[in-house]
């Protein structure tokens, strides 16, 4: 036993000094571990805002005290769910109701609920050095007791023991709610002592299947070109066969079937990610198939799916107009760092809780036949390595993304990662992805794999997307492609041009800025003559003067309803804007935010709507809680 200890200890301390000295170079002389590895508080290295219970993978599983043999917990469906609903779990029989009690929904169910040992010191790479993670795998949510305001007041009592015609021993009993969306693989909910710090099992369900693991879902479109003759579906399902989408009049186009494995997925030296473990789940199949011969700025409908495995609801989407007609309007929307925040107020992975009301007010705005497209630059569903996140923020988005285009760009958090990812930036932030996820479930029309830029046209406006994550030093693949493409663009029929990606070249938050990408890029934004760059990574809304080398070459003027107004008849440099706000908690603005070159700032959460035509472009900044317009400013050309 001794032996074995040691051996495992002597492992565990390789492992560790191993990734500091990759991580901190030189920074294990003086101690053994680095200060930023030795306490499982401490965000991980400032890059992933960690709850409790996002640390329930690293923390002692402990022993529970003496078992209650009163204690049960149960399901208000214990078979067939089906793809979205609330159930309700009950525990009762309870002797003594706490504030630490909690229940954790688990999935796969038949994962290991027990410490794994054999795991443990790949779990450094998290940044916490606990001695044993809880689970195999993570929980997809947990809610405590407590939100039953009767369970730690015991107003549900039942007597389970008599003596003499007297009750003797009386239990508690409390109820919760949770959202369930249909993620393939059976759950089972777990009830714990202890609160998220120091855990322990009490009980837990038998497992609960889902009535179709196969049906297809989350459907989403995106243009797969600037003709607008066609558009691309992206849907996931159980199913590796191929299925089908049915549109229009009775047009059909079979689905290419795709899926990603934890091989798949990236590794740091010596240690596995939490893609690779703990936050793994299976993705299922992702089928993609895209709709041809459809018309532009036309409402069409279409639905997905097989006789076998069931179809989708009927959907009605509208295609956006033609790029270079420019004397077609083209309304759209834009933002960047949605994530998804869960409709019964659980605790998860990571939670976005702007996201909500963002989407509910985009929807609105679709009802209202108001929207031809939407474009997402970066920081996508924040799964970052907890791979059913994925399923999650798909069901948030097909209110939206199921009718009309969804463009989007490839960010941190979907990208970056350690050691030999191939991304500008190392740090952890896609928790192993390496953009391997966000590209299967949004296939844009982009060069080849991991080469996630490409641009698009719709009415008179030429959208470049560009990903900041990959090399876009001068005479890279990237930079050159940037280059040709903004030089090729006819700026008699297509006479707006839209630069985007995730990281910005301005914010008042400074330390969120790279020069080298500036000195790099800004230039030929102003050789090509960019209108709007339009960027996220920061969580507020922000918009310059029209600024280069961070002076102001042109200033706005006021049109006669006071809005905003830069005149790109006499071009001086682009407008830019941060757009940051549509789901992450807010990032304020530093008391010294006064830039000369920064004219607005609000730190709330909404989206930037716009309106394109020939003459000029509109924007206005919504606030998505009030659905008021906090900010709007024109460019205009001349006739």
């Amino acid at each position: 036993m001794e032996t074995k200890t040691l051996t495992r200890y002597s492992y565990k301390v390789f492992v560790y000094v191993l990734f500091i000295i990759i991580l901190f170079p030189g920074s294990a002389s003086s101690s053994l571990l680095h200060p930023w590895a030795l306490n499982s508080s401490i965000e991980h290295q400032n890059y992933t805002a960690i709850s409790p219970f996002r640390l329930l993978n690293r923390r002692f599983l402990s022993e529970c005290p003496d078992s209650n043999p009163y204690l049960q917990i149960n399901v208000s469906k214990s078979s067939d769910l089906s793809d979205d609903e609330f159930v309700t779990v009950t525990v009762s029989g309870v002797l003594l109701p706490a504030e630490s009690d909690w229940v954790a929904m688990i999935s796969p169910s038949d994962s290991n609920v027990e410490t794994c040992l054999s795991a443990e010191a790949m779990y450094v790479q998290t940044g916490d050095v606990s001695s044993l993670p809880l689970l195999c795998h993570y929980p997809v949510k947990a809610k405590l007791m407590s939100n039953d305001r009767d369970y730690l007041s015991c107003k549900k009592k039942e007597c389970k023991k008599y003596s003499n015609g007297k009750c003797v021993v009386t239990t508690c009993s409390g109820s919760i709610k949770f959202h369930v969306i249909n993620i393939r693989t059976d759950i089972e909910f777990v009830f714990f002592a202890g609160g998220f710090d120091t855990p322990c099992i009490l009980n837990r369900t038998n497992p609960i299947n889902f009535a179709n693991p196969k049906s297809p879902l989350y459907g989403h479109l995106s243009s797969s070109d600037s003709t607008a003759t066609s558009m691309r579906v992206t849907w996931v399902s159980g199913d590796k066969e191929p299925q089908q989408v049915q549109y229009g009049d009775g047009k059909s186009e079979t689905s290419k079937v795709t899926t990603f494995t934890q091989d798949d997925m990236c590794n740091a030296t010596a240690l596995q990610s939490p893609a690779k473990d703990f936050g793994w789940h299976d993705p299922g199949y992702i089928h993609t198939a895209v709709m041809t011969g459809l018309r532009p700025s036309t409402t069409f409908s279409y639905r997905y799916g097989s006789d076998l495995v069931g179809w989708s609801d009927k959907i009605q989407f509208k295609t956006p107009p033609a790029g270079g007609s420019s004397e077609e309007v083209l309304r759209f929307l834009t933002y960047g760092d949605m994530g998804k925040a869960p409709l019964d107020d659980s605790a998860e992975h990571y939670i976005q809780p702007g996201s909500l009301s963002v989407i509910k007010a985009m929807a609105d705005e679709i009802d209202n036949g108001s929207v031809d497209s939407i474009f997402h630059i970066g920081d996508i569903s924040y799964a970052t390595g907890f791979l059913v996140e994925w399923d999650f923020f798909l069901h948030q988005i097909s209110p939206v993304a199921s009718r009309v285009s969804y463009m989007t760009a490839i960010g941190n958090h979907e990208r970056d990662y350690l050691g030999s990812s191939g991304s500008v930036y190392e740090t952890p932030d896609s928790g192993g992805e390496c953009g391997v996820a966000y590209e299967t479930y949004f296939p844009m029309p982009i060069p080849a794999r991991d080469k996630p830029w490409y641009s698009i046209e719709q009415a008179g406006v030429h959208f470049i997307v560009m990903s900041t994550e990959h090399d876009w030093s001068e005479n890279s693949e990237q930079y050159e492609w940037m280059k040709k493409d903004m030089a090729s663009v006819d700026r008699s029929k297509t006479p707006w041009l839209i630069f985007a990606g995730h990281r910005p070249m301005y914010s008042s938050l400074s330390s969120s800025v790279n020069n080298k990408f500036v000195d790099a890029v800004e230039p030929l934004l102003l050789d090509n003559k960019v209108d709007l760059a339009l960027f996220g990574h920061v969580h507020n809304y922000e918009r310059t003067c029209s600024v280069y080398k961070q002076s102001c070459l042109a200033m706005p003027t006021k049109d006669a309803n006071g809005i905003d107004t830069y005149d790109h008849s006499n071009y001086s440099a682009p407008v830019q804007a941060v757009i940051g706000m549509a789901g992450f908690t807010l990032d304020k603005f530093p008391d010294n935010a006064d830039h000369t070159w920064s004219l607005i700032r609000i730190s709330k959460f909404g989206y930037l709507r716009g309106n394109a035509n020939k003459e000029e472009m509109k924007f206005e900044f919504v606030n998505s809680d009030t659905r008021e317009v906090e900010d709007s400013f024109r460019i205009i050309k001349a006739k």
